[in-house]
């Protein structure tokens, strides 16, 4: 009598090469309220030569769709973005427009731009006197970039690796035999983004949350913002200045100083239907009146 046996088994692991080994900042909005930033996905595309064919479309990836909304579904679940939809790299230099002036849509605070730069898939096997194994093997790696759209700066950048196998076993010639598995790309590429999600969301939070008037005048004083970012009515928010802006000579590049502090606005409604279109009605109580010809000279910090 023969005795069957059969085995079946997913493994994940992951590797890990990180390129900035700069030490991450706790966030301390984590021990309180939470304002949800506002960050943009430019780009996620496929830099292998995986399933590239004659008739590849690069502009219609399934793979580089797929690791954007493996990423996507990862910062949603955090509970601390805002993502917004931006179709390529140009859509940067609008975002940055946006956030400089402070005067019409306010545009994301942060932009991820990444890349699946390795895939590959394997079979292995060994076959013993008695028993035979069979594994499909699917290794991924992931690279992000995250920049913060106000300065053109790469504020972090990382290089995740995953890997999913699925072995089968036989013994005595009696045993499973699995076919081709398409999920176990999935499990390789979240598994190489899920090492990348914590340090992007510690970098975004680790920054004061901003925002800018869009009016400010008799009737009403607004600012960019409302409800969907986490904003509540009473909510209080520090009023300042613009800092001087000076070239870094070490660098070569622009560098804004420390603006000064000169007054508090506390919300008093939000409105709005979309996160790109919410606002928040203000008082604003300062050491100094708002110059409302000049509203670009100031922002709303945490």
């Amino acid at each position: 009598m023969f005795v069957a046996l059969f085995s079946f088994c997913v493994l994940t692991y992951a590797q890990r090469k990180t390129e900035i080994v700069e030490p991450v900042k706790q966030s301390n909005v984590d021990a309180g309220k939470v304002i949800k930033r506002k960050v943009a996905i430019g780009r996620f595309s496929n830099e292998t030569q995986y399933a590239k064919g004659i008739f590849y479309d690069k502009e219609n990836d399934p793979m580089g769709k797929q690791a954007l909304d493996i990423l996507s579904a990862k910062l949603a679940a955090s509970g601390k973005f805002i993502l917004l939809e931006r179709g390529d790299l140009a859509s940067l230099l609008e975002e940055a427009k946006k956030s400089d002036n402070g005067l019409a849509t306010i545009g994301a605070d942060y932009m991820i731009i990444g890349s699946v730069t390795e895939f590959g898939r394997k079979n292995v096997g060994k076959s013993g006197v008695f028993s035979s194994t069979k594994s499909q093997i699917v290794e991924a790696a992931v690279a992000i970039r995250l920049v913060d759209v106000s300065t053109g700066l790469i504020i972090y950048s990382d290089e995740g690796k995953g890997s999913a196998e699925l072995t089968t076993r036989t013994t005595m010639g009696v045993g499973g035999k699995a076919d081709y598995d398409a999920t176990l790309s999935d499990k390789a590429i979240s598994e190489a983004i899920g090492q990348l999600v914590e340090n992007i969301i510690n970098k975004c939070t680790s920054k004061p949350w901003r925002s800018y008037f869009l009016s400010y005048d008799s009737d009403a004083q607004l600012i960019a913002g409302g409800a969907s970012q986490g904003i509540k009515v009473g909510d209080t928010f520090f009023v300042k200045t613009k800092g001087k802006k000076v070239k870094n000579p070490q660098s070569g590049m622009m560098i804004e100083l420390p603006g000064k502090n000169i007054g508090k606005v506390t919300v008093t409604a939000t409105a709005g239907d979309t996160p790109e279109t919410e606002y928040s009605f203000v008082t604003f109580d300062g050491t100094s009146t708002i110059d409302s010809e000049k509203l670009g000279e100031y922002y709303i910090e945490e």
